[in-house]
């Protein structure tokens, strides 16, 4: 199974959802559910305190969604956190944020730090952080094969953790062999793939992955 979550974030940094809609099923968070029906994509459920719609669109989405939880403002959850702790617990192959960049920075960072907090959970989903110039996601340590595209030209490595040790890199255009990276540094950023894969491969701490396009 793959669920794809749509958040309120900024419209015009959205890619074209209906390139990630097969096999997949739909969940709306806050404004975002208005965004789905818009585009005729109905959400199997949704999430929010809909502090961001207005009463007419409130109105419109309750008579569209059969499956609809509503919250108070004041909760100790973001409405994308309560949204993907529930695709978590529905087992799924891969997980898609979208909607989830851009607009408020404090949104942005929480919503990166949600898929360092599910990264904890043991045989979960891939979670992927999706927008129309990136694809994000984290890595804990390992070997790991990263193939070539003809979109997301750049390739950056940020390390989460205060400490990545012995990151290696095969195949980029600016190789590495087992350096210590520490949080703060720039040296990972924008990288490029030489063939058609590469690889990457570090011992310890927690890398954020952004692939990315001009």
């Amino acid at each position: 199974m793959i669920i794809n979550i749509l958040a309120g974030g900024p419209e015009d940094l959205l890619p074209k959802l209906t390139d990630f809609a097969e096999n997949a099923v739909w969940v709306g968070v806050d404004r975002g559910v208005f965004h789905l029906l818009k585009r005729d994509i109905k959400p199997v459920i949704a999430f929010g305190d809909f502090d961001s719609v207005s009463q007419e669109e409130l109105t419109f989405i309750e008579g569209e969604v059969t499956e609809l939880k509503r919250y108070k403002p004041e909760k100790d959850e973001t409405d994308m956190e309560l949204a993907l702790n529930w695709a978590i617990d529905q087992n799924p192959k891969i997980i898609r944020l979208f909607g989830a960049t851009g607009g408020r920075l404090d949104h942005l960072f929480a919503n990166v730090h949600l898929l360092l907090n599910s990264s904890k959970v043991k045989n979960t989903a891939e979670i992927f952080l999706i927008d129309r110039q990136n694809i994000v996601f984290l890595k804990e340590p390992g070997t790991y094969k990263v193939e070539k595209s003809p979109y997301e030209k750049y390739i950056s490595f940020v390390p989460l953790t205060l400490n990545v040790s012995n990151l290696t890199l095969e195949g980029f255009k600016f190789p590495l062999k087992n350096r210590h990276i520490s949080l703060g540094s720039t040296l990972c950023i924008s990288n490029e793939l030489i063939s058609d894969y590469g690889t990457f491969s570090f011992s310890e701490g927690i890398l954020i992955v952004i692939r990315s396009h001009d």
